[in-house]
């Protein structure tokens, strides 16, 4: 996009300077900057390349290759406008001459570039060479760029878009890499420096280029290493940033105050004996690690995760006891209302089988319900409940954000709060998750996930926790048969679920949300309107499909986001019940269903979910006595789609599942691209294990040697501003 002409920029430019101040830059442009969220000097230059086109080579017209990608040198020897008479479609073409021959340029759809090119100018051509039906060479669509006259200076002169490696970026309708680039230049060369916060001792030890160098060559570097070398650094400037993060919460943590839970070592044994089934080792371990933090006057913060139906609830559940027996309450946070109401319905039944006389209750944005300490049930008015929490007459408090969030009763305040569980602790905001921990005893945190986390993960955006990890599944779970269902197996599949529900056994239905198009022209992201619309489009047609068609004989229902709390809950009791043969859902169920006679999992679109999601899904099912089954429907013919679903088919761990999972899809399939707070660059480091390891050693000397970071005062600063930005899920 061609620039305004205007005076020269001042010599240098403040990093805070709106872009719009910027001699040189349209009010156009500036609105398709704001699309991209760039708004200052310092957003544009933190605009980094997504990739790079390699057209460093300068060839002769002569030497060139079909298939090569490079860059040509010459002069223009004629141009040409042609509009088709179908659609009206223009058609430009130049040809261009050096030394040894000349070549035909060819643009679609651009008729601006006739006005552009000029026979007679000295011009770069830079595309890859395709063959015309007629066998002749020519460049399609190249990127061209208009160079000085021939001879020295011709040679020397500074390029953006051609005869070097050229940045592809982020782009948006109306401003394309090129125009990012003609901006670029200019205000790389006009900014003020940035000041290097990161100390001389860990630039050297990691090899790391300055940071004013840095932006340099991650814009427009020298070669792919330069780059390479670039991209890195700024990789671990936001990985080392979170380790120091992670670090420093700790230590805060161990001069916070908590209400200390002597374990009754005994009493829990007593309990333990009288579940219905024996807890595996690990279970153990991981609860003996959760006691002894709870001991402590200091919160705990651990992370609680095991595979699905690996029996996190129980410890929890035993933990929570714990602290009621001692007098102390417990926040039991799930992030939907069906799970919610599954871990009540779950501690009600360990609280019966164990004797303990312990207090509980259920609160969501559709219903408040209690079980007193002699067993016996009631709804109550959502204010009442409140009170009695406040009085702390209920030990253990289950429910959805309803617990933290403004509802018709208040916000909730506890006698004596000791811990916060949280289950998908991944699906709470912080300021959800910070809102029960902000007081002044501190309550001790733990926290549930069934979705196994690779291990980068774990050592930076989970660093702030401590781990314990169940690592076996229950004795006498079997393994669930799992096959990649293409579309000439579908009848056949049909069929043989057919014989299972006739058999007793009941269906699961996973629905993908229908890839939608864009919300408009400008390319902006669906609203979670547009987002939930779409999802409720795909399960109502799967809905109807299988009710009308497939199984018309049978009984099937469905379960949607946008259906009302008791229609949610009418449908699960309904499938629990046995009373529903197949039941047609989107991700819903991904998280802590369990319905024991449910032995098959029917996944609809399955290349369109990630491997650990899906994990999830097949752990709805296999969850009782009978052999169970997943088929994963899809329609693609993809190898590398097929060698992924191959993957979830021969996993039996879901760890190992999860570290195929960050290499193949990122670790937004874990985390949500726009929940991590991380940037880009950041994120995709998180699959570079050995970059984890050192942002995480460098941070550990700097908080070994120097907490309260005395003697960096540029790395204090850049920490304050990076904990007013963080925003982790």
């Amino acid at each position: 996009m061609p620039l305004r002409n205007s005076s020269r920029p001042p010599t240098k430019v403040p990093l805070e300077m709106p872009l719009e101040a910027f001699p040189g830059i349209a009010q156009k442009f500036s609105k398709y900057l704001k699309k991209l969220g760039i708004m200052t000097v310092h957003d544009l230059l933190w605009h980094f390349p997504a990739r790079y086109e390699d057209f460093s080579e300068v060839r002769r017209i002569a030497d060139l290759e079909p298939g090569e990608q490079s860059t040509i040198r010459g002069v223009i020897e004629e141009v040409s406008l042609k509009h088709t008479w179908r659609r009206n479609f223009a058609i430009v073409e130049a040809i261009i001459a050096d030394e040894s021959g000349s070549i035909r340029a060819v643009w679609f759809n651009q008729p601006y570039i006739a006005n552009t090119l000029r026979a007679g100018k000295n011009v770069n051509f830079a595309g890859k060479v395709s063959v015309s039906h007629e066998g002749d060479l020519y460049l399609q669509n190249p990127a061209y760029e208009i160079m000085a006259n021939r001879g020295a200076q011709s040679e020397e002169q500074e390029t953006r878009h051609t005869a070097r490696l050229v940045p592809i970026y982020p782009e948006t309708r109306g401003l394309t890499s090129k125009g990012l680039r003609f901006l670029l230049q200019p205000i790389l060369k006009s900014a003020e420096p940035v000041k290097e916060w990161i100390p001389a001792e860990i630039l050297a030890g990691e090899r790391l280029p300055e940071i004013n160098l840095a932006l340099s060559s991650i814009h427009f570097p020298d070669d792919i290493d330069d780059a390479m070398r670039a991209r890195r650094r700024f990789s671990f400037e936001d990985l080392f940033l979170l380790q120091l993060w992670n670090a420093s919460q700790k230590i805060k943590l161990k001069h916070e105050r908590a209400h200390p839970v002597p374990a009754d070592v005994e009493r829990l044994k007593a309990i333990i004996e009288r579940l219905p089934y024996e807890l595996t080792l690990s279970q153990k371990k991981s609860l003996w690690e959760i006691l002894k933090d709870m001991e402590k006057g200091a919160p705990m913060n651990r992370l609680l995760q095991g595979d699905v139906g690996s029996g996190k609830t129980v410890i929890a559940a035993l933990a929570a006891m714990a602290a009621a027996e001692h007098g102390s309450q417990t926040a039991f946070m799930a992030p939907t209302e069906i799970l919610a109401r599954q871990h009540f319905t779950t501690l009600r039944g360990i609280l019966s089988g164990t004797g303990a006389a312990i207090a509980t209750a259920l609160l969501t944005a559709s219903e408040a319900k209690v079980r007193y300490a002699d067993g016996l049930e009631a709804d109550l008015p959502k204010k009442e409940l409140r009170e009695r929490i406040e009085k702390g007459e209920i030990g253990i408090v289950i429910g959805t954000h309803a617990l933290i969030a403004g509802n018709d009763a208040g916000n909730i305040s506890f006698a004596r709060l000791a811990l916060v569980v949280v289950d998908e602790q991944h699906r709470f905001g912080v300021k959800q998750r910070q809102a029960l921990l902000d007081r002044e005893y501190k309550p001790h945190f733990l926290s549930m996930s069934a979705t196994p986390i690779p291990r980068t993960l774990m050592m930076t955006v989970f660093g702030d926790l401590d781990i314990s990890t169940i690592t076996e599944l229950p004795s006498g779970r079997k393994p669930i048969e799992t096959k990649v269902v293409p579309p000439a197996e579908r009848d056949h599949t049909y069929q043989f679920i057919r014989e299972e529900v006739g058999r007793g056994r009941q269906v699961f239905v996973i629905c993908p949300r229908i890839e939608g198009k864009r919300a408009s022209d400008e390319n902006r992201k669906l609203s979670p309107r547009e987002e939930k619309q779409l999802e409720l489009k795909s399960v109502k047609e799967e809905y109807e499909k299988l009710s009308q068609k497939v199984f018309s004989d049978l009984r099937v229902a469905m379960l949607h986001g946008q259906m009302k709390a008791k229609e949610k809950e009418a449908a699960m009791r309904a499938f629990a019940e046995g009373t529903t043969d197949i039941l047609v859902s989107t991700s819903v169920v991904e998280v802590g269903v369990d319905i024991k006679n449910a032995t098959i999992m029917m996944i609809e679109g399955s290349d369109r979910f990630g491997l650990a999601q899906l994990y999830q899904f097949r752990g709805r099912v296999g969850r009782g006595e009978h052999a169970s089954y997943c088929f994963l429907f899809t329609d693609s013919k993809g190898a590398a789609t097929h060698a992924r679903l191959k993957a979830i088919v021969e996993a039996k761990n879901g760890f190992e599942l999860a570290e195929k999972d960050l290499k193949i899809r990122g670790p937004g399939e874990f985390l949500g691209e726009s929940q991590s707070g991380l940037p880009d660059v950041a994120m995709q480091a998180l699959a570079d294990p050995g970059l984890v390891q050192s942002s995480r050693e460098a941070a550990a000397k700097i908080i070994e040697s120097d907490p309260e970071f005395a003697a960096y005062p540029l790395l204090k600063t850049r920490m304050e501003e990076f904990e007013r930005s963080i925003h982790l899920e």
